[in-house]
């Protein structure tokens, strides 16, 4: 009976959340209504997650990171508009600035100290090209980073700043996060630098398009333009993540992004840092996933494992022996 009562309370308290959020929104006045949520929550021993300490302990570890890059629109040899041409006149007068060609190209980012004589993880896709990497801490200070190698594979890079006792992130084990869990990203959406958005894990191990060393981490969390490179925190405040990549039709955010693991990308450190290139085994098969229609035509109970679909042939090595003819 007890039980039974519970769970009514915990509906009804839910329910409650979800009128005084709808509220908030149509009275403008979140303060009032967030503060009576989270009272009506805590009376049957809900907690709602308090992210305040993990960025005012971690937020200084995350960098933004500004990129020069050479313009390369004259060297892709793109035609020159045409002067005479009415619908070139209305997008001068209307229409965004046109490319200035020869002129650098700017670009925005987001990293994290992991050692506290300036070594920074981001995204490869970053400073891939980079001409000029510049550092910004949260203290405003500036400085100018070095590339010390991309791995493009796993879109993990590594910078190196010339500066000492640095705040640095904790690391954490992403096995031990799991689908459900809430997470946190800290980074530069857009440029607006340190924007801190939240979320839950929605999906572990996803294999994505032309992605065949990363298992990425699914979330929900707000990732946009800017925050490519940037730390995904667990509630105990450690790194299980470089936030990567999007799923979007418009550009923008639309509820899927996706995170490279954090053991993935301090393996790729640990190499770049000490020879300045990644190595890797090769299996030498092509694998696929099994799914329900091959699992039959194999006699499988159920569509587990994975499927060989191909071996490649070794090439064939010269002979350095004079041929001979047979008899």
């Amino acid at each position: 009976m007890k039980q039974k009562y519970h769970r009514r309370s915990v509906a009804s308290v839910a329910i409650a959340i979800g009128l005084l959020i709808a509220d908030s929104v149509r009275l403008d006045r979140p303060w009032i209504n967030t503060a009576a949520a989270e009272e009506a929550a805590s009376s049957v021993g809900i907690a709602l997650p308090n992210f305040a300490s993990i960025v005012n302990e971690q937020g200084p570890a995350v960098v933004n990171i500004s990129v020069t890059r050479a313009d390369e629109e004259r060297e892709r040899g793109a035609p020159e508009p045409d002067p005479h041409d009415p619908d070139q006149e209305f997008f001068r007068r209307f229409g965004p600035p046109p490319p200035s060609h020869g002129r650098p190209r700017l670009g925005t980012g987001s990293g994290f100290i992991v050692h506290n004589d300036g070594v920074i993880i981001t995204n490869a896709h970053v400073v891939d090209g980079a001409a000029e990497v510049t550092v910004k801490l949260t203290d405003r200070r500036e400085y100018q980073g070095k590339v010390v190698g991309i791995d493009k594979a796993t879109d993990t890079a590594v910078l190196k700043i010339e500066a000492s006792d640095l705040p640095t992130v904790r690391l954490g084990d992403p096995a031990r996060t799991g689908v459900g869990d809430w997470v946190l990203a800290i980074g530069s959406p857009f440029g607006f630098e340190n924007t801190v958005t939240a979320g839950i894990v929605s999906a572990k191990s996803r294999s994505l398009p032309d992605e065949n060393y990363v298992p990425f981490i699914q979330t929900d969390v707000a990732v946009n333009p800017g925050n490519s490179g940037g730390p995904l925190f667990n509630l105990k405040g450690e790194v299980i993540g470089i936030n990567s990549q999007i799923y979007t039709h418009s550009g923008g955010y639309q509820g899927v992004s996706f995170a490279i693991p954090i053991d993935v990308a301090m393996r790729v450190e640990q190499q770049l840092l000490a020879v300045g290139k990644v190595s890797r085994g090769r299996l030498g098969v092509g694998i696929q996933d099994l799914n329900q229609q091959l699992a039959e035509s194999f006699g499988l109970t159920k569509p587990a494992g994975a499927l060989v679909s191909s071996v490649p042939r070794r090439p064939r090595r010269a002979s350095n022996r004079g041929t001979s003819s047979s008899r």
